[in-house]
């Protein structure tokens, strides 16, 4: 085996447990790191919590004196800055790796080509992989939250196989199967925050809670610009469950907010009346607290709006083998839409699964 498919090996096992962090780590990024000696891996490490030990410390530890003369694989650039833990750099180097494969930069302006820089003033080889573009998606979530100060949005919904999100009389439950209900469950579980309009929040009544738990609880968010939400509600009645957000708008009546904060709701009050200015600010707001992943579970009018925002990065949609028709039946996204077929929104290297008897369509949005 050549020296550079050792290093894709390498790499790519630095990746694979990089993942392993997902919905543990967040707002930080997925990091793997392995370590090599003579042949051999010596040390492996991922970050497993937001706060704890990143990678390569995990890695180091695990290797002992083996990291002496060692080569580091790591997903992503060391981290040359003091934050929660000390800089990666000077741990690589105090520990004795003598060259590090990095699998992509760090978009965060406090590192982005800083940490190499860092390594090779101290003498050690730094070099890319050819796996960059696997480990550049792996953080996609995190550089988009660093860049642009807005969280990765998750668009999700169920349908039936002519495109209805339920019948002309609103009745929704249930369009998927359980195995599917399973999916949303665990992706439920990853997020930061899960959002649905008031239209959702009336007629299927959620909790949207993660059963069972998952290693993250998502704060749930009704975008309720009158704040009509009722007290007893079960996202009302959960609040000791999940946080519950409300986002209203400035003309909510007063004492509909302190009723719904007497249920131990937070109220966010977003600027502007129209649903595009008070979407954008909602994302904002949600950047600053520094929430990664936005899972959105509809309906059409909120999934709408954020097509028209061109906000949606990723789509989970289970196709149920059932017919309901009817003109006045919700699609999965509502807003203005496009006006060209051919400025349509793909996914790239879409994912499709049989999920129990519902199709699962899954994958990222291609940018360019």
């Amino acid at each position: 085996m050549s020296e550079s498919a050792d290093d894709r090996e390498y790499m790519s096992r630095a990746i694979e447990l990089a993942q392993r962090g997902c919905g543990s780590v967040e707002p930080n990024p997925m990091v793997g790191c392995v370590l090599v000696n003579n042949g051999a891996i010596v040390g492996e490490g991922w970050h497993q919590r937001f706060g704890g030990p990143h990678a390569e410390i995990k890695a180091i530890a695990a290797a002992g004196e083996k990291a002496r003369g060692a080569v580091a694989y790591v997903s992503l650039e060391p981290c040359c800055h003091q934050g929660k833990t000390g800089p990666c750099t000077q741990a690589l180097v105090t520990a004795g790796v003598k060259r590090v494969v990095v699998g992509c930069e760090d978009p965060n302006p406090q590192v982005a080509g800083k940490g190499v820089a860092a390594l090779r003033e101290e003498g050690v080889s730094v070099e890319s992989s050819d796996l960059t573009e696997q480990a550049t998606e792996l953080i996609a979530p995190f550089s988009k939250l660093v860049t642009t100060g807005r969280p990765w949005v998750i668009a999700k919904w169920a349908m039936t196989l002519d495109g209805k999100l339920a019948t002309r009389t609103g009745s929704s439950q249930w369009i998927s199967g359980k195995p599917s209900r399973t999916v949303v469950h665990q992706l439920r579980g990853r997020v930061d925050a899960i959002l649905v309009g008031r239209g959702t929040a009336e007629h299927d009544d959620p909790s949207l809670t993660a059963r069972p738990p998952g290693p993250r609880t998502a704060t749930r968010i009704v975008l309720d610009s009158t704040a009509q939400i009722l007290r007893s509600s079960r996202l009302a009645q959960s609040t000791d469950q999940a946080p519950l957000l409300i986002a209203v708008s400035e003309d909510a009546p007063v004492d509909r907010r302190q009723n719904l904060e007497a249920c131990g709701a937070e109220i966010l009050v977003l600027p502007g009346n129209d649903a595009a200015t008070c979407t954008a600010a909602l994302l904002d707001e949600l950047g600053r607290r520094q929430m990664t992943n936005l899972l959105v579970e509809g309906g059409g009018q909120v999934l709408g709006t954020l097509q028209d925002l061109d906000a949606i990065d990723e789509v989970h949609v289970f196709v149920a083998p059932k017919l309901v028709g009817g003109a006045d039946a919700p699609s999965a996204i509502a807003g203005q839409g496009l006006a060209e077929m051919t400025a349509a929104l793909q996914l790239r290297d879409p994912g499709i699964e049989v999920v129990g008897e519902d199709a699962y369509i899954f994958g990222r949005v291609r940018r360019n």
